[in-house]
């Protein structure tokens, strides 16, 4: 994907933006009252997404992304 995206200045732009939204999810759950190891790894997620998405490494920030959603869904 990353070959992907360099190639595509609209596809880098895409999961830019799909980063973008994922971090805005993460957050958002994250205010909620959540289990203690769903808490965790949502804190863990932001953190790799944001550090990501710093780095441009949008295709890493989507895994965090994921991970968070895995998380949401074990709760």
């Amino acid at each position: 994907m990353a070959a992907a995206a360099l190639a595509c200045p609209e596809a880098r732009a895409d999961a830019a933006a799909d980063c973008d939204s994922g971090i805005a999810m993460i957050t958002a759950e994250s205010a909620k009252e959540q289990p203690g190891p769903v808490a965790d790894a949502l804190k863990t997620a932001l953190r790799v997404a944001k550090r990501e998405k710093g780095e441009q490494e949008y295709d890493e920030c989507l895994d965090a992304v994921e991970d968070a959603r895995k998380a949401l869904k074990k709760k």
